[in-house]
């Protein structure tokens, strides 16, 4: 983990609601993973704000991208930002993402921004896949261009159908396994906990690994004020299913499907 003071390269809108961030961070760069986060300061804030929490979009030549909404006094803040500015992050940090496997096909599933860390991890992967996104609009479908120069399949989803197919990203996931239920796949999930805790509940059903990156609000960023603690299951030699807490920004985000438990979510 690095603490650095870091000069901001570009801050410009990606959609109407929404911008990426360029930083010059060499040091962050050099060992971030994809499903990794920064810990950043705002500036221009009160001295007691706490540090925002954002995926790491891309990492490459020393230049680290975050992507982000705005959508508080933070994030707009942050909007007002230009080419120079020098701001404060912490990173890389969490367990991100393992690398997918040649020998399965990578399904990405994405709800709004958590596109972000799995656009890291499609260039990253040795092998290309199928990203599903979703958003509740049309605005709120990112990045998929990206994907798809880098010859990803895409299928997009919103929920007023504004853009791609209307309904939940869930129902696309299924089409797929329905059309290729012999081929060997692999999930990986990022966005709202009901997305998470459906894609979980499929890699069970379907006897496939998936792993889940939780979005928290974060006081700390390094585990110790444990204040994004996530009841956790194992299941013990005798069958016995035991809980424990986890902390998302420590010991995740990213955690493997059939270990989180999901209160109040269906899982």
């Amino acid at each position: 983990m690095q603490l650095s003071d870091t000069p901001i390269l570009s801050n410009e809108p990606v959609g109407p609601d929404y911008r990426m961030m360029t930083l010059q961070a060499p040091a962050i760069v050099a060992s971030a993973q994809p499903g990794q986060f920064i810990h950043l300061r705002v500036p221009n804030l009160e001295a007691g704000a706490l540090r925002r929490p954002f995926s790491i979009c891309d990492a490459a030549d020393g230049r680290l991208d975050i992507l982000y909404k705005q959508v508080g006094r933070g994030t707009s803040a942050m909007a007002q930002l230009k080419p120079g500015d020098v701001l404060n992050i912490m990173g890389p940090l969490g367990h991100g993402f393992p690398i997918p496997s040649p020998a399965a096909v990578p399904l990405l599933v994405a709800g709004g921004f958590g596109v972000a860390p799995l656009l890291f991890l499609a260039k990253r992967s040795p092998v290309k896949g199928v990203l599903f996104v979703g958003g509740r609009t049309a605005r709120d479908v990112l990045l998929v261009a990206d994907f798809e120069a880098r010859g990803w399949e895409t299928r997009v989803c919103t929920d007023d159908g504004s853009l791609g197919t209307r309904g939940f990203v869930t129902a696309a996931l299924d089409a797929w396994q329905s059309e290729h239920p012999a081929t060997s796949a692999e999930m990986f999930s990022c966005g709202p906990e009901p997305l998470l805790a459906a894609v979980d509940r499929r890699a069970g059903l379907w006897g496939m690994k998936a792993w889940l990156s939780q979005d928290r609000r974060m006081g700390c960023g390094a585990g110790a004020c444990l204040g994004c603690i996530q009841k956790m299951k194992r299941t013990t030699e005798t069958g016995e299913i035991q809980t424990y807490y986890a902390r998302v920004c420590k010991d995740g985000p990213v955690f493997a499907s059939g270990t989180i438990f999901w209160e109040g979510l269906k899982p």
